[in-house]
């Protein structure tokens, strides 16, 4: 791709971003179970769980989780906070999606009801964790969920570790979806600002990133996704996120064409 100055690609990516980041082109995206929770307790837990089985194949992600989430019924925050594992494993007997088992789920399921009773919510823990003597670090925050989550290894790869090389992409987009509140993401995590956020990098932010130079990385690691996020910030340092579901669309839904988006890009209307 040919250098364009900042001031441009500026306005190229804003005018996707108003063009783009409306609810209309959510769907297939596991982002659209979160509109069902009007109240933040149940909407942390439904995001938590949607972005945990947010791989492979989007039919059966959508099919997936909307299952967990019907099973758990509309109150998720009573639900998690006090069935007990007797209780869920008559609930998903016999569940598997892909690597992920049934003890895996309900691992998962009994990880949240753990910082529920500890912290009050998922929320608190993040930023129990982030904020150090006035420091905000992302990482340590998601380090906080997981340590409660995973103990013991109860949840498998259902949720990736934070401290190793991983871009711990579907982590990124819980944060994404809970702290950002616009058109598309519907937020609810007030206390956390999004100038803090990571670019979840999957196959199609690595791409898009690559060619508009923020990254040289051979692969979609956590440096990788640092250097992406750096290269959104000089953009936009408040919401370095910002651009990320329009940018997406492009290679998700079949009438979004990455040759397009290149050419536009690279200053072609």
């Amino acid at each position: 791709m040919k250098q364009i100055s900042k001031t441009k690609l500026r306005t190229r990516l804003e005018t996707l971003y108003q063009r783009y980041n409306k609810r209309q082109f959510v769907d297939p995206d596991p982002l659209v179970f979160l509109y069902n929770y009007p109240k933040v307790q149940d909407r942390e837990i439904a995001g938590l769980i949607a972005s945990c089985l947010a791989y492979g194949r989007v039919s059966m992600i959508m099919a997936t989780v909307r299952g967990v989430l019907d099973a758990l019924g509309p109150d998720l925050h009573g639900a998690v906070s006090h069935t007990c594992a007797k209780e869920l494993d008559p609930m998903f007997k016999g569940f598997r999606y892909r690597f992920a088992s049934q003890d895996h789920l309900t691992g998962l399921i009994l990880g949240i009801q753990d910082i529920l009773k500890t912290y009050g919510s998922v929320e608190t823990c993040f930023l129990e964790h982030a904020e150090t003597k006035g420091d905000f670090d992302v990482h340590r925050g998601l380090s906080g969920i997981y340590s409660v989550i995973n103990s013991d290894g109860r949840v498998g790869h259902l949720l990736a570790d934070p401290g190793k090389s991983s871009a711990c992409k579907r982590s990124h987009l819980y944060l994404r979806w809970m702290v950002r509140q616009d058109r598309v993401d519907p937020g609810g995590w007030t206390s956390v600002s999004a100038a803090g956020l990571v670019v979840p990098v999957d196959t199609h932010m690595y791409r898009i990133a690559s060619l508009l130079g923020f990254t040289r990385r051979k692969s979609a690691d956590k440096t990788c996704a640092l250097e992406i996020t750096q290269g959104f910030a000089r953009l936009a340092p408040d919401d370095p996120v910002r651009y990320d579901f329009a940018l997406t669309r492009f290679g998700i839904r079949r009438e979004f064409n990455v040759d397009d988006l290149r050419a536009y890009l690279n200053g072609k209307d």
